[in-house]
């Protein structure tokens, strides 16, 4: 190898050894003092732009070509100039401030929350309500450096994931069960209430109702999701009917609310779904609100009292200028 060849060789092993924490431990003020001697190729003008005399300026160059082992400058009364590894450093440096001056804006704006990792939950039916589409481009907008990560997820299992700190947010469906632990630690602001509707094949004796009593359903086959997933469109179903008096018959159950349409389209039976699903058109498939009193379903947005980051205060604070959303509840 050659002796320029050496030269880098050298200039890199310092900086491997700088970066984890060896025995060179020049700072970013020594990289910047001298990167500003290289750029001027004076120590007196290098000194005016930093704002400080040139005595603390020159005392900083010579600790930093001690502590490397190498002379970066040759300097004369007359000039100032670099030498080969004084070049090769300079690079090195030029990377190193940048770098640095990266990180101090990425952790800043991170702090500020308009960085960092947000990790979002939301239960299928949500993805159909205005909510959630609006939100995120609102977010997107106001914070784009933030990475959101999406979960779908049943609203039981988020509160679980809340806990267990895999998600910072959810959109909920219901507030946390009684049997959760730690549940007093969750926090639920309530975003709207949507009506409940009931899907029914086209052909149904009830297709052409402005709204239907769920005591009218008795004798009426159900789909439904399955109640082991915590799905709350089940427990919603299992309330109302209770409500009414009878327990429904379910003849088929499907995991998604989009399935439990699928079903409905082939007359299979009558489902109960939020109002947002009138915006999935699918053949054969009428929607009729239900006229009881309790025929809704809550949107709230869950999180952790006790661990807010400033990406999700970022996230809420969001929220809070949404105030003119429209709800599908009204």
């Amino acid at each position: 190898m050659d002796s320029l060849g050496l030269q880098f060789s050298f200039i890199k092993y310092i900086f491997m050894h700088v970066l984890i924490g060896n025995s060179y431990m020049f700072t970013l003020r020594q990289l910047r003092y001298f990167v500003a001697v290289a750029d001027s190729l004076s120590f007196t003008r290098a000194a005016q732009s930093l704002h400080i005399s040139q005595p603390p300026l020159s005392q900083q160059i010579q600790t930093l070509e001690e502590d490397l082992g190498v002379r970066l400058l040759d300097r004369t009364r007359r000039r100032v100039r670099l030498t080969e590894p004084g070049r090769l450093f300079l690079d090195e440096a030029r990377s190193l401030l940048a770098q640095a001056e990266s990180a101090r804006v990425t952790v800043n704006r991170a702090a500020a929350g308009y960085g960092g990792r947000l990790r979002l939950a939301y239960p299928v039916s949500v993805a159909f309500h205005r909510t959630l589409p609006r939100a995120l481009l609102e977010f997107a907008r106001v914070a784009p450096g933030v990475q959101v990560e999406l979960n779908e997820m049943y609203t039981t299992a988020q509160y679980e994931a809340l806990l267990a700190g895999q998600i910072d947010v959810g959109f909920v469906r219901a507030q946390p069960p009684p049997a959760l632990s730690r549940r007093e630690s969750i926090a639920i602001r309530e975003l709207d209430r949507e009506h409940l509707m009931l899907a029914l094949p086209s052909s149904h004796r009830l297709a052409r109702r402005k709204s239907i009593a769920m005591r009218e359903l008795a004798d009426t086959p159900f789909v439904a999701q399955p109640g082991r997933s915590g799905s709350t469109l089940h427990d919603a179903l299992m309330a109302l009917a209770m409500q009414a008096g009878f327990h429904p018959a379910i003849v088929q159950e499907a995991q998604q609310v989009t399935g439990l349409l699928a079903l409905v389209s082939a007359g299979i039976g009558v489902a109960l779904v939020p109002a947002s699903l009138r915006a999935v058109k699918l053949e054969a498939v009428t929607l009729v609100e239900l006229s009881d009193s309790d025929a809704y379903l809550m949107l709230g947005l869950a999180t952790r009292g006790d661990q807010r980051s400033p990406a999700l205060e970022r996230f809420l604070a969001m929220i809070d200028t949404l105030d003119a959303l429209p709800r599908e509840g009204v």
